[in-house]
């Protein structure tokens, strides 16, 4: 795991819903991951095929970006990640439905992520057979919570409350 200050950060993958959701809805109910990696309380982890997929579903007409708003999210992403180069061949991950879910099972794998963070059913429904822990965003926030209380807990049993 990576760290910051006295926190470790959290090897997380987000998928492309979880990443536009918290990049183009600034208000929105996945907001507070910016602030996670801004941060460092995760450390994002990235591939080609991740990052590009982002760059192909931010272009979507529907979110109306224009291209220096596309730059503008991505410069507000992609610094805070670890790119992670995918083997070939990748690493063998389970059977899914989608093949475009595929990338983001390899890159979990790839970059030892502690969890693979997606709101994809075809994705979730992997979660008993897949070897790295599968969270909806809402788990995932909990998860984050539960931790950095554990590590607070544990820095203050160590060195005192100051």
């Amino acid at each position: 795991m990576g760290t910051v200050g006295r926190l470790t950060s959290i090897r997380a993958v987000l998928d492309t819903s979880v990443l536009v959701s918290a990049l183009v809805f600034h208000a929105g109910a996945l907001s507070w991951l910016r602030d996670a990696w801004r941060t460092g309380r995760i450390l994002p982890l990235a591939s080609r095929a991740t990052a590009a997929e982002l760059i192909r579903v931010l272009a979507y007409p529907k979110f109306a970006l224009t291209a220096r708003d596309q730059r503008d999210l991505l410069d507000d992403y992609l610094p805070f990640c670890e790119s992670v180069t995918v083997p070939s061949p990748p690493p063998t991950v389970p059977h899914c439905r989608d093949p475009f879910d595929r990338p983001f099972l390899e890159l979990t794998l790839a970059g030892r992520s502690d969890v693979l963070v997606t709101g994809d059913s075809d994705l979730l429904a992997l979660a008993q057979e897949f070897p790295v822990p599968i969270r909806s965003p809402s788990d995932f926030e909990q998860l984050l919570i539960r931790s950095e209380r554990r590590q607070y807990e544990i820095h203050e049993e160590r060195d005192g409350p100051f």
